[in-house]
């Protein structure tokens, strides 16, 4: 008997996917993973579904079997051994293997494809100095987050807005326009880093933590976007022959953008506002023993077990196994076979095999994220029908 959806989540994925269960002994290296990891991420994600804590950004409703397990396991300990948290999952779920139907970033063997992420660590200064010039902004007053399901009297594609004078919605400004001064006062400085692509690389990855020069620190989370479609840098610096795919990283992508100028006007800087979308942050003193930076669904983030997907498809708080080989830091690749969970989004994470893996704090981190885009496959953990 095969796990099931929604309704309308079926309808989605019948267009997009072929999902196909298999048997937990299908999937490489599932006994042998540290399941009492995922578990404590699974049961957290259980407990918001169940209080029915706010997302930060709005994902598909829980299916009913869903809604029905998580209420489940809240009731089981929080902290479970490798063993009856593996017995947990073979018990409560069926895994599918996820293959896209139509075009596909993944090879037909290895029908997912996955990047990954990090919170950089980034000096930074409250005030603008020679030093840290360009603006972290917050939520301008004016910007209205739009319902992302379920109401067609919106238009097509716009998920932020502003609203007109007569009480109906205006596309908010894009990268470029807000550099160029269109939000007014309406949004505030946090603080302000080094340069343009430090902030621009803070709002790709969704979160930061700001390192002030007198010791302090600043945690920067996630509160809304403008709106305007994602569009990768990255993608067009190779489309247009300025780096080579085997140099592609990171740290080269920086270093075009600051080699090309950061002034209006500037190739850096046009490239950069050549990607139209724009996000804007929430600050709060930084807790250097707290869990890791808070996610779309509300919740910390976990290194190697927290993934962002695409919000539209799947809602938070499913368990997913990835299979896939990754760059280590020795330069060999590495088997990451792990159940992980989804816990957040992203503008960029678009299909129903697509993955950003959350690689945690820091340097070390943004290193080994900055060079994934590997395939690999990808499984569903749904709810077996028999146990709603």
């Amino acid at each position: 008997m095969v796990g099931t959806l929604s309704s309308s989540a079926d309808a989605i994925l019948m267009e997009k996917a072929r999902l196909t269960a298999v048997s937990f002994g299908d999937l490489p290296g599932f006994h042998a993973d540290n399941h009492s990891e995922s578990w404590k991420v699974f049961r957290s994600s259980c407990a918001a579904i169940v209080s029915g804590q706010p997302e930060l950004r709005q994902g598909r409703a829980p299916s009913n079997h869903h809604f029905v397990l998580a209420r489940e396991s809240v009731q089981a300990p929080e902290a479970l051994d490798a063993d009856d948290a593996r017995t947990f999952y073979e018990k409560k779920f069926i895994p599918h293997l996820i293959e896209p139907l139509g075009s596909a970033e993944g090879t037909p063997s290895e029908p997912a494809f996955f990047t990954a992420y990090y919170r950089p660590e980034v000096p930074a200064s409250l005030i603008r100095t020679s030093a840290f010039r360009e603006p972290i902004l917050a939520r301008p007053t004016d910007l209205v987050t739009l319902p992302s399901f379920g109401d067609p009297s919106l238009p097509a594609g716009l998920t932020s807005a502003r609203r007109t004078a007569d009480d109906g919605f205006a596309p908010y400004p894009t990268r470029a326009e807000i550099d160029r001064g269109a939000l007014g006062s309406s949004s505030k400085p946090i603080a302000f880093v080094e340069d343009a692509i430090e902030a621009f690389m803070i709002q790709v990855q969704g979160s930061a933590r700001l390192r002030l020069q007198d010791g302090r620190a600043i945690d920067l989370t996630y509160a809304g976007r403008n709106g305007h479609p994602y569009a990768s840098i990255g993608k067009m610096l190779l489309a247009d022959n300025e780096i080579e795919p085997s140099e592609m990283s990171l740290d080269r992508l920086k270093n075009w953008v600051r080699r090309n100028g950061q002034e209006l006007g500037n190739r850096g800087r046009n490239l950069l506002h050549r990607n139209p979308s724009f996000v804007f942050f929430s600050a709060s003193t930084a807790d250097e023993t707290g869990p890791g930076p808070i996610g779309a669904s509300g919740l910390p983030l976990t290194p190697l077990r927290s993934i962002a997907v695409d919000r539209h498809i799947w809602s938070y708080g499913l368990p997913f196994w990835i299979e896939a080989k990754l760059p280590g830091r020795n330069g060999v690749d590495f088997a990451l076979d792990r159940t992980m969970v989804a816990q957040d989004t992203g503008s960029a994470i678009i299909g129903p095999a697509r993955a950003d893996l959350y690689f945690g704090s820091g340097t070390i981190a943004g290193q080994l994220a900055g060079g994934i885009r590997r395939a690999g496959r990808m499984f569903v953990f749904l709810p077996r029908e028999d146990d709603a």
